[in-house]
Order: C-alpha cells, then structure tokens, then sequence
C-alpha cells in the first residue's frame, strides 16, 4: 500500500483547511489509517487516526474539537477537516497506516500546512 496526501498550503489563522491521502496499491485492511504532523525543531506527534474496522476516531487533545477525520466509503482515502486553525498547527503533516496495532508501518510523503497569525 502507497499513500499519497496532499492538500497543505498557506493559510491564516482562525482559516480552515482541508487534507486528503489516498491509499494505492493492494487495498488497505489493516489496523488504523490517518495523520502525525512535525513542526520546526519538533519531533514527529500524533494528530488523529480513523480504525479501519469500525471507522472509530481518536485525536490528539491540541486539535481535538477542531479537527475532523473521516474516509470514503470504498475505504481507500481519509480527510482531514482543519478548522480554527492556530499558528502553532504549522507543521508538514504526513498520511500514516497500520497495518497491525503494534505500529505505524506506512508513511506518505508529507504536505505542508503553515498557519500566519
């Protein structure tokens, strides 16, 4: 499986956003599909993951409420819906899988998401 995200770009601050990454390839059936995010100076974080079985979302707490993830009904892409946007989203954003729960075995390329206050 290949995942391809894009939709980043320069936005301003209260500005929404959205995101996409489809998955290409075989298709995906594993464990969980969606976003970590790494800002300037910062290591890689947890954004927001869907699980592939019962479509369940979790989110990190700093985008929680203002970040929307969801899928296709053919299961091969995820959106993420950005809004209130602050500059402390800035970030290159990359599309994640995985294949089994114990770890995130397929990156996509990144996209870059900056915020002006």
């Amino acid at each position: 499986v290949q995942l391809q995200a894009c939709g980043g770009g320069l936005v301003q601050a209260g500005d929404f956003l959205n995101l996409s990454c489809v998955a290409s390839g075989r298709t995906f059936s594993g464990h969980v599909m969606g976003w970590f995010r790494q800002a300037p100076g910062k290591e890689r974080e947890f954004v927001s993951t869907i699980n592939w079985a019962d479509g369940r979302t979790s989110y990190a707490g700093a985008v929680k409420g203002r970040f929307t993830l969801s899928r296709d009904n053919a299961k091969t892409t995820v959106f993420l819906q950005m809004s209130s946007l602050k500059p402390e989203d800035t970030a290159v954003y990359y599309c994640v899988a995985a294949s089994t729960s114990r770890s995130y075995d397929i990156w996509g390329q990144g996209t870059q998401v900056t915020v002006s206050s």
